[in-house]
């Protein structure tokens, strides 16, 4: 599992594009993986066959363990674990690790094949784990890899093969493995054997490890169906994890480090709605979307060219406030995965048409869940749109790293006075929320003042730019 993040040190495996046996060539995506940030297509960086996938859909593995053996010497993995029965004399001095056959390499995706040496990495032994070496003269010496020996899970070590959701049901229910009688592919304990050994000691008892519902069963248990809730079931249990942990601990990380103040602003939008419709008929327009959040994001800009000190961050190691003279625009966007805020890099330079092409390609990709996790960092300043959902205003959480996050409410027909009258106009509101250890009342008020004061009179975004 490589690291398809900044520092990121865990990864869900969402889907597997192929099998054991499958033909791969570089640069083909064999699955898709789900990180703290967003999901991700890894491709394989080299030509062979599918040898093993060592986790199922739905597992979160580690940054650098082993997700899946292709075999890059041309030649098909042998199909049956008989194979492994007769071990060869003694003859490795190192009994842990495993010497790979001249030509045949089963390699970790987007690490390649090592030309220098065939020997494999020594495997730690886990505390519920222990290290299976023997005394040099009874260790086999290194055999072909076959099913079922990966990693030294094999016979040739002694044990059971099963994969990790598998024993930590065996572990809930105080089953041995060892005594288990596997029905699997290649000799693989199944929850269906582990139910089996549990159920003439006890009566079956659930599983305690939930099962999203989007999420795909692990294929070694794909003909057991997870135990299901009763009709009458008053609670469903669904785990953290992905984005929607990531984006837990940086909201409770935010909202108990920066010190939060908010304010707010009501005020009439007509003009600028008015606007909205003229430029979509604009031929410098055409074929871009227009809405009213264009243009609120371009006020935004503006706003922040007079008013620098609102795009800064805080620096606590350093003791120091760094003032960003660049705007990375972020756009809080719902997923179906949960909230993400990937930002428009350098939005300040862009044009009114460039900025609506970055804006559309944005949500479109968030939507689709493509998001990567470069197009999520370096934000210096967010907007988040509460009005989609009929929301008049909210108090938004600071996006960790940035000073400030604009929330636009909905924008309604209320009645306004206007020129002396009460008519009907396009109202809305605004929420500010920012960091107050660098943002103080008047430079925040000065802000939101003038983004609503663009808005009221749009023409501004032409004087003030």
């Amino acid at each position: 599992m490589p690291d398809v993040g900044e520092g990121l040190t865990e990864a869900e495996i969402l889907k597997w594009y192929v099998q054991p046996g499958d033909t791969v060539t570089d640069g083909q995506v064999v699955c898709e993986v789900e990180t703290a940030k967003a999901a991700v297509e890894l491709p394989i960086p080299f030509d062979g066959t599918v040898h093993e996938l060592l986790f199922p859909e739905g597992t979160t593995v580690d940054v650098g363990q082993v997700i899946i053996s292709v075999n890059v010497g041309g030649g098909a993995a042998p199909a049956a674990p008989a194979a492994v029965a007769a071990p060869e004399p003694a003859a490795a001095p190192e009994p842990v690790a495993e010497a790979e056959p001249e030509g045949r390499q089963p390699v970790l995706v987007g690490y390649g094949v090592s030309a220098s040496s065939t020997k494999r990495r020594a495997r730690k032994a886990s505390a519920a784990e222990p290290a299976q070496v023997a005394a040099p003269a009874q260790v086999a010496a290194p055999a072909p890899v076959v099913p079922g020996q990966l990693n030294g899970h094999g016979p040739a070590t002694g044990r059971p093969l099963a994969k990790p959701p598998v024993r930590k049901l065996a572990k809930d229910l105080g089953v041995d493995l060892a005594t288990v009688t596997p029905t699997g592919p290649d000799g693989v304990i199944t929850r269906d054997d582990v139910h089996r050994a549990a159920a003439p000691v006890a009566a079956p008892v659930p599983v305690v490890e939930p099962v999203p519902v989007a999420e795909a069963p692990a294929p070694a248990a794909a003909a057991v169906p997870a135990p299901a809730a009763s009709s009458d079931a008053r609670e469903t249990r669904i785990p953290i994890k992905g984005v929607r942990k990531a984006t837990a601990a940086a909201m409770v990380g935010s909202a108990f480090t920066a010190p939060h103040v908010t304010e707010f602003i009501t005020f009439d939008i007509t003009r600028t709605m008015k606007l909205v419709e003229e430029l979509k008929s604009d031929k410098d327009m055409a074929g871009l979307r227009v809405n009213p959040l264009l243009l609120i994001a371009k006020a935004v800009l503006v706003a922040a060219k007079r008013n620098p000190d609102i795009n800064a961050s805080w620096d606590e190691a350093a003791q120091e406030i760094v003032l960003k003279h660049y705007v990375n625009l972020g756009i809080a966007a719902a997923t179906p995965r949960g909230l993400i805020v990937p930002n428009i890099k350098d939005a300040h330079a862009q044009t009114l048409p460039e900025l609506s092409r970055s804006l559309s390609e944005l949500v479109a990709t968030a939507r689709e869940g493509k998001t990567t996790p470069a197009a999520m960092q370096g934000g210096t300043f967010t907007i988040t749109n509460v009005g989609v959902f009929g929301v008049d205003t909210g108090t938004p959480i600071l996006n960790p790293g940035e000073s400030a996050i604009l929330a636009v409410g909905a924008i309604k027909l209320q009645p306004w006075v206007h020129k002396g009258k009460v008519k009907p106009r396009h109202v809305t509101t605004l929420a500010l929320s920012f960091d107050h250890r660098l943002v103080d009342g008047e430079l925040g008020s000065k802000f939101l003042a003038d983004v609503a004061a663009i808005l009221e009179q749009p023409k501004r975004l032409i004087t003030w730019a």
